[in-house]
């Protein structure tokens, strides 16, 4: 493929312990990528005997292996590896993913025809070809994201540089790719997620999901919430049977702006709606158990819960009681728009 031969790929891949899912990662990015990328930098975070002797014994020409004399975390591990790389575009892999086929390919497809994406990735698999039909679909066929996702993405290298990469105050994991997200949108960079480059993502397995997790997460989340708090936005949209192209221009861009800033939409219509912006935009068909499941959504995770209720035109009359009485349980804002508006 042309846009693969013009550019150049390094590969990076922060390394810690879990020597198994480390060495199939590895195995994997060489026998479906390497005739497409150049150089994978492994940066072993402090990781014990058995990590260090299965990465000391690798054989591949095109693996660079270094020892961190400490667990800097992450986003440090990251920054260092990336800083070793002159590659254009920089492909950065956790430790437990394996490579299925040359993802890179519709990747490269849609960075050949769009200079303002920094960041593109593959999925996990969890997007099917159902749910990605209901998302519009970017000139080179990805979809648009606003939440960066640092399992695996591809980005360019001097972007990642300008904006000093991950933050080490994030330490050993969790957010700082969100973060990173966050600052690469208001530098009026886009960020996309391709439904046809496909991976596989065992998650956890440096960490856990143990005690030591859970509390990485809060301290982090909580520093994430701090820095950007209308990231916080859970909005509910309810509507009558209007799609997109029926709505204002204002409208959309008060839509556009609230997941722009890191929030999500969750939007109910009388029947499904043909086509959604972006990941951050949920769309349900109206029912008493989808409203039910949304006003008791987020109880243990204030992140999670409804924010404000936005009324569109043509709403049911028992959907609009039950949203009144929401409002008022949960001492929510409430916006409604008229007929006449739209």
């Amino acid at each position: 493929m042309s846009t693969l031969t013009a550019l150049t790929i390094d590969v990076v891949i922060p390394v810690y312990n879990a020597p198994e899912f480390s060495k199939r990662c590895i195995d994997s990015v060489v026998a479906h990528l390497g005739s497409f990328i150049r150089t994978i930098y492994i940066q072993d975070d402090a990781s014990g005997s058995q990590t260090r002797a299965m990465l000391d014994g690798l054989s591949y020409p095109q693996v660079k292996v270094f020892h961190a004399l400490d667990n800097q975390g992450y986003g440090k591990s990251v920054n260092d590896a990336v800083a070793r790389s002159d590659a254009d575009w920089v492909l950065i892999l956790n430790s437990d993913i394996e490579v299925l086929g040359n993802f890179l390919l519709p990747l490269c497809a849609a960075i050949a025809v769009d200079r303002k994406l920094a960041v593109i990735s593959p999925t996990e698999g969890d997007i099917s070809s159902e749910k990605a039909a209901s998302y519009l679909r970017q000139p080179g066929g990805y979809i648009t994201t606003y939440r960066l996702r640092g399992y695996a993405f591809l980005i360019r290298r001097v972007v990642f540089q300008e904006l000093d990469g991950f933050d080490s105050q994030f330490g050993r994991g969790y957010y700082e790719d969100t973060d990173l997200g966050r600052r690469l949108v208001k530098h009026g960079w886009r960020m996309g997620v391709h439904p046809d480059a496909v991976i596989s993502h065992e998650t956890g397995m440096s960490f856990g999901r143990g005690k030591a997790y859970q509390e990485l997460v809060r301290r982090n989340r909580a520093l994430y919430f701090s820095r950007y708090p209308l990231a916080r936005q859970n909005v509910l949209v309810v509507s009558g049977a209007y799609t997109l192209a029926d709505l204002p221009l204002a409208m959309t861009d008060l839509l556009e702006q609230v997941m722009r800033q890191g929030g999500r939409l969750h939007w109910l219509t009388p029947e499904r709606l043909p086509v959604l912006s972006c990941l951050q935009m949920r769309n349900s068909v109206i029912n008493l158990s989808v409203l039910v499941k949304l006003m008791l959504r987020g109880w243990l995770r204030e992140d999670k819960r409804i924010t404000m209720v936005w009324m569109l035109p043509a709403v049911p009359l028992w959907m609009r009681i039950l949203l009144k009485l929401f409002v008022l349980l949960r001492r929510l804002e409430v916006r409604e728009w008229n007929a006449a508006s739209f």
